[in-house]
């Protein structure tokens, strides 16, 4: 069948897998948000951004019931949210977040990544100043004046609002806030009938080490390694693109 039909099954297996893990990953963070908040999304604002972000990647509505359903469950593991922070071959930072039912075997297999890669794991707090938490949310642009958008945002925390694209080359909103302010902007934009696609608490970068392509290819293992791992949540770096 050729070249071009091994391709587009390779890039098919890739979009599987890669469905796969952001389906796990959500699916944990529905269990925490469920056990810290209660089963009842209009009460439970975590559970709604939750349930939001898993539409966002076409998450089937029975895994997410099905996820809700064990949170409840008294039989159903806690997971602890721990953060690694360290630094990849040629100077760039790796910050981890991770949600784990057995810390040992995460910070076990977090290390060894690290190591194995030619990176170092160091203490938390170590990577304060290159990575800040921020409020992050995407929604469809359309015809909206996003000029006029930012005056209405502002009294919400607004700090920055642009147009990127997504994966799929899409045209796409991205607002940002303070971490604080998460609750504000998002009840901000529900009130002002904006659906958002995604809303998360995300690191955002406030220094960056550019790399060569070769040098680019040897971070990349480490992250790719800690983005496979069943207890990783997010791996952020501060390399520049």
């Amino acid at each position: 069948m050729g070249r071009a039909f091994e391709f587009r099954k390779e890039r098919k297996f890739k979009r599987w897998a890669k469905m796969a893990v952001q389906f796990t990953r959500l699916g944990k963070e529905i269990v925490m948000a469920v056990k810290a908040g209660g089963g009842d999304p209009n009460s439970n604002s975590r559970l709604r951004t939750a349930i939001q972000n898993s539409k966002a990647v076409n998450m089937p509505k029975d895994r997410v019931e099905a996820a809700i359903k064990r949170a409840t469950s008294r039989d159903e593991k806690d997971y602890e949210e721990i953060v690694y922070e360290g630094y990849a071959q040629h100077g760039v930072a790796i910050l981890v977040e991770t949600a784990t039912d057995n810390l040992n075997r995460t910070v076990a297999n977090v290390r060894s990544y690290f190591t194995k890669y030619g990176g170092t794991l160091g203490k938390t707090g170590s990577l304060d100043f290159i990575f800040s938490r921020k409020s992050v949310f995407t929604f469809d642009p359309g015809d909206r004046d996003l000029e006029e958008l930012e005056f209405e945002l502002i009294d919400a925390g607004l700090e920055d609002l642009f147009v990127d694209t997504d994966e799929e080359g899409n045209e796409i909103a991205v607002l940002h806030t303070a971490y604080e302010d998460f609750g504000k902007m998002q009840k901000m934009l529900e009130e002002l009938g904006i659906e958002t696609k995604t809303a998360k608490l995300e690191r955002v970068g406030q220094s960056f080490t550019s790399v060569t392509e070769e040098q680019a290819a040897d971070v990349l293992k480490i992250i790719d390694r800690l983005e496979e791992d069943d207890d990783v949540q997010a791996v952020y770096h501060n390399m520049a693109e």
